[in-house]
């Protein structure tokens, strides 16, 4: 297949036509017409709000488990930072379990559908999340705190799992060729909007709570008001159609047994997709997990920085980090893929070697400031991701291959990143290791970003195209739509 003519061919066409294809194809499969672009802006915001909702209460557990649960669910030791590692390993079972989800709902979200999918899981997560809030603690009935947390927690993990694919998929499947980037960051920047309702809501309870009545109830009410957003995104994501494009494949699927899609699909045709996507998200969800998790633990435990001022700081800092994602959605949408994900790892690379000495300055703007640059640098990483990763998968496996490349990963980087921080610093006493553990992180994900062929501007039909002739099928929508 010759790229080039293929891509000139697509792209050809501005945005603004690109816009009203969409919109046009997405009435006739849905069989109503909405107006020029407001399709795609709801379909935006029930990602999103869903997105929001099911990361406030991931990122919720995180926070708690620094603050809270080591101290509430397990014995105590007499050392500090025993009750935060047995925290954190409870809070490893989450990402162990992803995987699993991605397996399950991808497997389910490529045959049925994205947006049914996407009710499910967030059903699910919200279950799970509300019944934590009502959990005994140690003192009432010894282990089966810690293992009723655990069962709570693993079961939160395995939808979550489903619902990162599902989300930027649904996005990045309705958006123009030459936007993909900028509107699937949305979904993306979603996630330090519910990171941020987290940190506001426990950051509410801690400074107009006593300590006591904050470890004995308050951090519950956080957990509790899951309920209520739950509802709100459940409502939304039930007016949102799918992408013609996967409805095309779905079809064509259902049409001929000879083309199959799913998990082992995947695995079977795109084992080097599997890997990139691995490879991309290595450093980015290491990263992450070490500046909103870990970041408390070395400032409370090393410094003893007041709780009510690490809150604040990470609120500033998640706030920056929402406005600043759909902006590098922007720059990989202009720049290309490669180079914008290759400045967020070679910076992130940096970032411990020059934010750890600016948090033990102990100066309240100097950690907001470290604690933000974090973030910022991290989005380099993060934006553009949806669009990359749904670029390296044909429609009839997308939501597999994505969904299984960024969740496996998360078994052995953000589930393990503050976990292994944490030790490093109770036995050295020392930032260093950590900051080593990133650097090699980045060189992995930078490594996996050269690998990759730029995709900007690509769309999506003629990946399936290329899928079809490599492996001699009838592609969905036989012809490239331009775009």
């Amino acid at each position: 297949m010759d790229h080039s003519a293929l891509k000139k061919g697509i792209v050809e066409e501005d945005t603004e036509e690109m816009d009203m294809g969409v919109e046009q194809r997405s009435a006739s499969s849905a069989g109503k017409g909405t107006g020029k672009g407001s399709g795609l802006k709801k379909i935006v915001a029930a990602s999103m709000v869903g997105t929001v909702v099911e990361w406030y209460e991931f990122f919720l557990y995180a926070t708690a488990a620094t603050l809270v649960f080591g101290k509430y669910f397990f014995p105590s030791t007499g050392n500090e930072l025993d009750g935060i590692i047995q925290a954190f390993l409870t809070y490893a079972v989450g990402f162990v379990a992803r995987p699993l989800g991605g397996i399950v709902f991808g497997q389910i979200g490529d045959r049925l559908g994205r947006k049914p999918t996407l009710q499910l899981t967030i059903v699910i997560v919200g279950a799970s999340t509300f019944l934590m809030g009502c959990l005994p603690g140690f003192r009432d009935v010894g282990f089966w705190a810690p293992v009723m947390l655990v069962a709570l927690r693993f079961i939160q993990g395995f939808a979550l799992g489903g619902e990162w694919g599902g989300a930027v998929l649904l996005v990045a499947e309705h958006s123009p060729n030459k936007t993909r980037a900028f509107w699937s960051s949305w979904p993306q920047a979603a996630v330090p909007v519910g990171n941020l309702l987290a940190t506001l809501v426990l950051f509410v309870m801690s400074t107009t709570l006593s300590a006591d009545a904050f470890l004995g109830w308050g951090w519950r009410v956080a957990f509790w008001l899951s309920a209520v957003i739950v509802f709100v995104g459940y409502y939304i994501r039930t007016h949102v159609t799918e992408a013609p494009i996967f409805l095309e494949a779905k079809a064509q699927v259902e049409e001929s047994k000879a083309i199959s899609y799913g998990v082992g699909e995947v695995i079977r045709k795109y084992p080097k997709g599997i890997l990139q996507a691995m490879g991309l998200r290595f450093a980015e969800n290491i990263m992450y997990y070490l500046v909103v998790s870990f970041v408390i633990v070395y400032l409370k435990t090393v410094h003893k920085y007041d709780t009510s001022s690490l809150l604040l700081a990470l609120l500033i800092a998640h706030l920056i980090h929402f406005l600043v994602i759909p902006q590098v959605g922007r720059l990989a949408d202009s720049w290309g893929r490669k180079p914008v994900y290759l400045i967020g790892a070679i910076t992130g690379a940096a970032w411990p070697f020059f934010a750890f000495p600016m948090f033990d300055t102990r100066n309240p703007v100097i950690i907001v400031l470290a604690t933000t640059i974090g973030l910022c640098l991290h989005a380099f990483m993060y934006a553009g991701q949806p669009a990359i990763m749904a670029e390296l998968f044909p429609t009839r496996m997308r939501y597999s291959g994505v969904s299984l490349g960024s969740q496996v990963t998360s078994i052995f980087a953000g589930s393990l990143a503050p976990l292994l921080a944490t030790q490093w610093l109770k036995d050295t006493g020392s930032w260093l290791p950590t900051a080593i553990y990133l650097l090699a992180a980045c060189v992995i994900t930078a490594v996996a970003v050269v690998s990759l062929k730029e995709t900007k501007g690509i769309a999506l039909q003629e990946v399936d195209q290329a899928d079809a002739v490599r492996h001699g099928l009838t592609p969905a929508g036989a012809a490239i739509t331009k775009g």
